[in-house]
C-alpha cells in the first residue's frame, strides 16, 4: 500500500485492510504501511488517531463503555500482540506475523522518519524524568530530532491546572506527532476526553514506548514478540504488576470467543448454497 493509495481514498479506511472480530475492528497493516499511512496524514495536514489493540485492550474493551467509545472514534487501529493475529486467523482473516506492530519495534523507525522529515514530536507520559531521559537518548541517536516531553503523572480532570497546562503546551508546540504513553486505558481515555482541543496531526497512544528507550523497562528479546512469547519475559520482569493481566485476564475472553465461534458456524450453515 503506497502513500498515493491513502491519498486517493482521502485517508478513509474502507477497503484498506479493515477487519472486525469479537466486537473490535483493526487494520491489517505492516510496519512499513503504518509509516506510509502516518506520512500521508501529516502531508495532507489531517488530524487522526492511530490506536492499537492487544489482548489486554480487548479485555478492557469488553468491560469499559468509555473505552469502546474511544475505539469507535479512531480512524485507524493496528495490531499490537500476536494473540490478536491468531484470533483474526481463527475468524478467517488473512492476518500475518508482519501485521503485528509493537512500539518496542516501531519506535526507532518512527523517530528516524520524524527526524528526516523535521516533524515535531510531543511525548506525554512515563514517570517524571523518564521521558526526558528517553528524549535525550533519541536526540543523540537521531541528530536533528525535534521532540518535547512532559511526564504523565497529573490529574486528568478537565478543570485541573496541570491538565490545562499540558494542553496549552501541546497547542504552543504544534506537534506533527503526539505520543501519549500513560498505559491502557488511561491514555486512550485522556485522548477521548481532549481530542477536540489537541493540536496535532497524528495522535498515538503508545504505552511504554519511551520507558523502553530510557531503559526504565527491560526490552524483551525481539524474537519473543515474533513467536508470541513477549508476555512471558514481561511477566518475569514485573510479576507483581502483570501477573493478573497475563495469567487471569485472558480467561475472561473465553466465553466471548466461544460465543462468536458458535455464531460464525451457525451463519456459515445458513449461508445459501452456491453450487450449480
Amino acid at each position: 500500500m503506497r502513500i498515493d493509495s491513502f491519498r486517493k481514498n482521502g485517508g478513509k479506511k474502507e477497503g484498506l485492510g479493515e477487519v472486525s472480530f469479537l466486537g473490535v475492528r483493526v487494520h491489517l497493516k505492516t510496519m512499513s504501511e503504518l509509516l506510509e499511512l502516518l506520512t500521508a496524514q501529516i502531508e495532507e495536514n489531517r488530524k487522526v488517531v492511530i490506536a492499537n489493540h492487544n489482548l489486554h485492550s480487548l479485555c478492557l474493551f469488553h468491560r469499559d463503555s468509555k473505552l469502546r467509545d474511544f475505539y469507535a472514534g479512531v480512524e485507524w487501529c493496528h495490531i499490537d500482540g500476536m494473540p490478536l493475529v491468531l484470533l483474526a486467523r481463527l475468524f478467517g482473516f488473512r492476518a500475518k506475523r508482519s501485521h503485528r506492530t509493537t512500539y518496542a519495534d516501531w519506535m526507532g523507525p518512527l523517530v528516524e522518519l520524524a527526524s528526516k522529515n523535521k516533524w515535531r514530536i510531543f511525548y506525554l507520559g512515563s514517570a517524571p524524568g523518564i521521558a526526558a531521559r528517553g528524549a535525550d537518548i533519541l536526540c543523540a541517536r537521531y541528530p536533528g530530532l525535534q521532540i518535547r516531553t512532559m511526564h504523565g503523572y497529573f490529574s486528568m480532570e478537565p478543570d485541573n491546572d496541570d491538565n490545562r497546562r499540558i494542553i496549552r503546551s501541546i497547542a504552543e508546540y504544534k506537534p506533527h506527532i503526539l505520543m501519549i504513553g500513560m498505559g491502557m486505558p488511561r491514555q486512550e481515555l485522556w485522548i477521548q476526553q481532549n481530542r477536540e482541543v489537541l493540536a496535532s496531526n497524528v495522535i498515538l497512544p503508545c504505552g511504554a514506548a519511551m520507558d523502553y528507550v530510557a531503559g526504565a523497562v527491560h526490552m524483551p528479546p525481539r524474537w519473543a514478540g515474533r513467536v508470541g512469547l513477549e508476555w512471558a519475559f514481561r511477566l518475569m520482569d514485573e510479576p507483581g504488576r502483570l501477573w493478573r493481566r497475563y495469567l487471569v485476564e485472558p480467561w475472561s475472553l473465553a466465553g466471548i470467543v466461544l460465543q462468536q465461534i458458535i455464531k460464525s458456524r451457525i451463519l456459515v450453515g445458513r449461508a445459501p448454497s452456491t453450487k450449480q
